[in-house]
């Protein structure tokens, strides 16, 4: 394990309680810049997220190795007195605490942000729940697909002769992760100038509505409800999933007038550019299903490596639709390093998505990947005034700490 002084936030102390993806993500974006987060478990069971997923032979997740690396890993039971004792410890000299228990939960444990601030009044709280810290929906389980159905995703995801489908990563529990971060940036900007920290609350359904786009100005204005629309977006052709040779598939983005010109020549059909059916933007929306078609027909005449190197060179948006193989053979994924090593002590040499996005002076960095339940709990605890190695055995023996 190394320290990465080097990163944007490297003068930053987190300490995460929270578990599942949407607190952990948002802990791990600022690890990721270098700030030095101290994930605080159960002695028991730790974060869920560690055997999450596809679980291997070893009985781990390989979610785990990324939603939890650039962190330490300390076992508390905050159940004791004991635990939220030492947690308070450790938060009285945090910068920045997540959370993502059901509201209440810090309150039950004495972990209100007015007993908190108290004791350290620069600290920024961030809270993250399904419906927000107020409200009537305010103490309901709120899980990701949750929060998705409200925000209004779920509704315009999927083909329109089917059940609403789902994004198939948890979206809106990263999405939700991210505003935190935000608010946290936001807040970090704030103490320059006052002094004082305050509290993020970041709400899943919220964070969802955030992303989608005019849905409900459209539906105030004209009273359109948008719906699925599976593969498309409704107006917006041709742009659409198309069909190569050998069951392949292929992503065309020529929309624009401009594009859709060239387009139509390589298509050697120029002629349609000119037809009043798909002569602008309105009419190709108009008659999307069957300038879709169209295109269609033309694009299943190719091999999917041919066809992506002749839009290429005409300069038309175009692309495969990727799998993890694929990303880890591309030479854009290999130049930009959007895939990196990292040695981890089970699995040895792994593969996971980089820091993002990219500085150009104080750059994001894979440290390390997510580590063993408690790996840190006696250097983090240990460097607590007054816990010695004598009170971390009596601890230990308690069952507080793991």
């Amino acid at each position: 394990m190394t320290d990465a002084a080097q990163g944007p936030l490297s003068d930053l102390k987190v300490v995460e309680m929270g578990t599942l993806i949407a607190g952990p993500f948002c802990g791990q974006i600022l690890g990721d810049f270098g700030a030095d987060v101290v994930k605080v478990e159960d002695p028991k069971t730790g974060d869920p997220m560690r055997q999450w997923g596809r679980s291997l032979p070893q009985g781990l997740s390989p979610w785990w190795p990324v939603i939890g690396r650039n962190k330490k890993s300390v076992c508390l039971d905050l159940r004791t007195p004991e635990g939220r004792e030492l947690a308070g410890e450790l938060i009285a000299g945090a910068d920045i605490l997540i959370e993502n228990f059901r509201p209440g939960a810090m309150e039950k444990w004495g972990m209100d942000y007015a007993a908190l601030s108290a004791r350290n009044p620069r600290l920024i709280m961030a809270r993250i729940s399904g419906f927000g810290q107020t409200g009537p929906y305010a103490q309901r389980a709120g899980y990701g697909l949750i929060g998705e159905a409200m925000g209004g995703l779920r509704h315009v995801t999927g083909e329109p002769d089917r059940p609403p489908a789902r994004a198939g990563i948890s979206i809106g529990d990263s999405l939700t992760a991210m505003h935190a971060f935000m608010g946290i940036t936001m807040a970090l900007h704030a103490r320059t100038r006052t002094g004082r920290g305050q509290v993020i609350d970041a709400a899943l359904y919220e964070s969802v509505l955030a992303v989608m786009e005019n849905l409900v100005t459209e539906y105030d204005l004209t009273g359109y409800v948008r719906e699925r629309s599976g593969s498309i977006l409704p107006g917006i052709a041709p742009s659409n999933v198309y069909p190569c040779q050998g069951e392949e598939m292929i992503l065309i983005g020529g929309n624009g007038d401009n594009v859709f010109g060239r387009l139509c020549e390589v298509m050697g059909q120029p002629d349609l550019a000119r037809d009043p059916r798909f002569v602008d933007h309105a009419a190709r929306g108009t008659h999307q299903t069957e300038l879709d078609g169209i295109v269609a027909a033309w694009t299943r005449t190719f091999t999917l490596a041919d066809l992506l190197t002749l839009l290429e060179e005409k300069g038309i948006p175009s692309g495969r639709v990727f799998r993890a193989p694929d990303m880890l053979e591309d030479p854009q994924y290999k130049a930009r390093e959007a895939i990196i090593e990292t040695e981890h002590p089970v699995f040895g040499m792994i593969k996971m998505q980089n820091a993002f996005p990219r500085l150009s002076e104080t750059p994001g960095k894979v440290r390390w990947p997510g580590p063993t339940l408690g790996q840190h709990t006696n250097a983090v605890l240990g460097a607590l005034p007054g816990v010695d190695a004598k009170r971390l055995a009596a601890l230990r023996a308690k069952g507080v700490i793991a």
